[in-house]
């Protein structure tokens, strides 16, 4: 099995990057700040902090993908110390690359990929120091990650052969189908389940950390978002609800308290 490799940045492609940066500091509580370069189109790239950690990025939906009629989306990085190596072997797993290895000057390396479902996710081998580990359940963070896909036990078996994955354990849905989760190294990081009929595509959603959950979805609400599920207690005594924002992308929340 590979080594641990697992996700530690977060970014969103948007039609709007100024209203986004506006809805997402006043829901999730992040601070914005310009970064010093730019995204793949040259324009302005804005970084989203909690506290003092950088947890996401905010940037133009590239032309490219508009024209392929790729909507707003969150994605997620996945770490790596080789690039090039890292995207070559999920090209030889039956992944896709959507965008060959490319290096960002004070960044890292970075691939676009998508497994062989066709869930899109990136690849960095970045510059500098690690950040150390966030303790789960940190507000303004990513406590969770979900994989809607096409073959829950294929792409389990793709990630835990590409980044050290393990699988933990399966729960019965109710009305059939199995929600498996999985850790990245010692920590229970998400789940995994074949995709609903109301999903038409494999995608990663990934859950931000607030306070209280209720507050938050009245926060969603106020800034021109919608509540797509509504809260919803699950093992554990955590909160989580779906939610989309004002430019069509799609999130979760969850939340120790209701």
């Amino acid at each position: 099995m590979a080594p641990v490799s697992s996700f530690f940045w977060y970014e969103l492609m948007t039609t709007d990057v100024d209203a986004a940066r506006d809805f997402y500091g006043k829901v999730i509580g992040w601070r914005p700040a310009p970064w010093g370069g730019s995204d793949m189109a040259g324009k302005p790239y804005t970084v989203m902090s909690a506290g003092e950690r950088g947890i996401a990025g905010i940037m133009n939906l590239p032309d490219g993908a508009k024209a392929a009629g790729m909507p707003p989306a969150w994605t997620g990085y996945i770490s790596t110390t080789d690039t090039d190596a890292a995207t070559r072997a999920i090209k030889e797993a039956g992944g896709t690359i959507h965008h060959e290895p490319t290096d960002i000057p004070g960044v890292g390396r970075f691939s676009v990929v998508a497994d062989p479902q066709g869930a899109m996710f990136m690849l960095l081998n970045p510059e500098g120091a690690d950040q150390p580990p966030v303790p789960g359940g940190t507000v303004g963070h990513v406590s969770w990650r979900e994989l809607y896909t096409s073959d829950w036990e294929a792409a389990m078996a793709f990630y835990s052969h590409q980044f050290g994955w393990r699988k933990d354990s399966e729960i019965e849905l109710e009305g059939g189908g199995v929600y498996a989760l999985f850790s990245m190294g010692d920590e229970l990081a998400g789940g995994m389940m074949n995709m609903p009929a109301e999903i038409p595509v494999p995608n990663w959603q990934f859950y931000f950390t607030v306070e209280a959950i209720d507050a938050a979805l009245a926060r969603v609400r106020d800034g021109g978002g919608k509540v797509l599920m509504e809260p919803m207690q699950v093992p554990g005594g955590s909160w989580i609800a779906a939610c989309q924002d004002p430019q069509g992308a799609h999130f979760s929340l969850t939340a120790a308290a209701r």
